[in-house]
């Protein structure tokens, strides 16, 4: 398995040098920028993406946010996972590094002496970003595109190949979504525990929650009504 992609003839590798040649043309501060982003910057944006959703759910404070929290602490944890389950596959399929196969690529980041296959960086903004999406749309869908381009830059470092990114995102996906229904089957019970809390609670509900609303609609008043409907078409 260790000669994947090692002609340069195939579309892998012309892909790879097209992405990474975009390296070559541009400035030296944007590929320190590139190296950064792609290295560290999208892992951290993608768990600044998480707790601010977190955040935003706890605020909310509707009937659904143990539930809600639970998908959000599934995310992270299905990374966890992910990146386990990829140990054993890079030790059989055993791919070397692009630049150690092929010449001539602008490589942003040295060190690197692992396998390529997959990566663990487009496995890990993958399954974040699909967890998240189950916890949130709208967040789930920037964590996604987080997840994409954290995959644009590690061919753009010359770091990986492209389906080393492709293998890495549908690795997170599987991760993520099949074994979802045992995460939420564990963790929504035990966040509702923890919602039942008096202190821990705020951890899943901010004080009051979403009472206002509710007691605003069954008032009557129409600005009640006016604002639980935003509210819904919100969330």
């Amino acid at each position: 398995m260790a000669g994947l992609a090692e002609s340069g003839s195939n579309p892998d590798v012309d892909l790879l040098y097209d992405i990474n040649g975009l390296a070559k043309d541009a400035p030296h501060w944007f590929d320190r920028i590139m190296e950064y982003v792609g290295e560290y910057g999208l892992l951290l944006a993608m768990v600044l993406l998480v707790l601010w959703c977190w955040w935003s759910v706890r605020r909310r404070g509707a009937e659904d946010a143990a539930s809600s929290v639970a998908a959000l602490v599934w995310a992270p944890l299905a990374a966890g996972i992910a990146v386990l389950v990829n140990v054993p596959i890079r030790g059989f399929v055993e791919r070397p590094r692009p630049f150690l196969q092929h010449q001539g690529l602008d490589v942003l980041v040295s060190g690197k002496t692992d396998y390529s296959f997959v990566s663990d960086h487009a496995t890990i903004t993958m399954a974040m970003g699909v967890g998240l999406f189950v916890a949130n749309r709208k967040f789930g869908l920037v964590g996604i595109g987080l997840a994409l381009l954290e995959g644009f830059c590690r061919v753009y470092m010359g770091v990986h190949y492209p389906t080393d990114v492709v293998g890495g995102f549908a690795l997170g996906t599987a991760v993520a979504l099949l074994l979802l229904p045992l995460a939420m089957a564990l963790l929504t019970p035990l966040m509702k525990a923890v919602e039942r809390s008096p202190r821990a609670g705020l951890l899943i509900r901010a004080r009051g929650g979403s009472r206002v609303g509710r007691d605003a609609v069954l008032a009557g008043t129409r600005e009640g009504a006016v604002g639980s409907e935003e509210r819904d078409l919100a969330a």
